[in-house]
């Protein structure tokens, strides 16, 4: 059921772990964020691969370049599209009775497949937490800013801590003028052409990449449609179990969408 493959990649060898029967017909890609190997953060990818598994799919998940038991140099998300090529071929010649192929991302892995999905075959994507919006020098993006400011101010914690002055409000007043900003919105629209198929977009209530997107989503003005599910959770990764089997039923879920 799981397997190690190196895999090319132009001139450097990719580690890849493939799950799931030979003879199954739904295969996914999966796409790592950040810095992440594939086993994924708290063991996220690890996991959601051994269930999809059991459900009779195939699943490859890749170190990319550069990065864990990989070879080169870590280009970032944006230069990934070699990298996931030869993840799906990959796939492909390994599970030879492949007639659905989905991606799942987390973060900026999310949004390498809604930029490459379309051109290597992939017909419904889940994208997590996607990454649409960059930091502002050692800030986070607005929206975030504004989210963590919400919660604070119900924390009675927060205020107390403010009153006995254990709070910098030097930075306190450079979030509040940054919250109110506008961000930039160009690699938002790439994100929303980039996708030409179905997509679930999953997104942690409480996670400041997550309230980032959705802040830019609604500010785009044209965008695909796209079906949104919210899960309650501050973790990034959905490490939580009630908010890990949420996201594992939205991926089954969406295998049986297209049916």
């Amino acid at each position: 059921m799981r397997r190690i493959v190196a895999i090319p990649c132009e001139v450097d060898s990719l580690l890849a772990t493939l799950d799931g029967p030979a003879d199954a017909t739904i295969g996914w890609l999966f796409a790592t964020g950040g810095s992440q190997t594939r086993v994924g953060p708290h063991r996220l990818y690890e996991r959601l691969a051994h269930r999809l598994a059991r459900a009779g799919h195939a699943i490859v998940r890749i170190d990319r370049r550069g990065v864990g038991d990989s070879t080169g140099t870590d280009q970032g998300y944006l230069s990934s599209e070699p990298d996931l090529g030869a993840a799906m071929a990959t796939l492909k010649a390994n599970f030879p009775n492949l007639n659905q192929y989905l991606g799942f991302g987390l973060c900026d892995g999310s949004t390498a497949l809604a930029l490459f999905g379309g051109a290597l075959g992939l017909t419904d994507l889940v994208l997590a937490n996607p990454w649409v919006v960059e930091p502002t020098g050692d800030l986070p993006p607005a929206a975030a800013i504004r989210g963590h400011y919400a919660r604070r101010l119900l924390d009675p914690a927060a205020w107390l801590k403010l009153l006995k002055g254990g709070v910098n409000l030097r930075r306190l007043a450079r979030g509040i003028a940054h919250s109110v900003g506008r961000e930039d919105g160009t690699l938002a629209r790439r994100f929303a052409q980039g996708i030409r198929h179905e997509a679930l977009v999953v997104l942690a209530d409480g996670d400041g990449t997550a309230q980032s997107f959705a802040s830019a989503w609604r500010d785009l003005d044209a965008k695909p449609i796209v079906t949104t599910l919210r899960i309650a959770t501050a973790s990034h990764s959905f490490a939580d179990p009630a908010a890990f089997e949420a996201l594992a039923t939205a991926m089954l879920s969406a295998v049986t969408r297209r049916r």
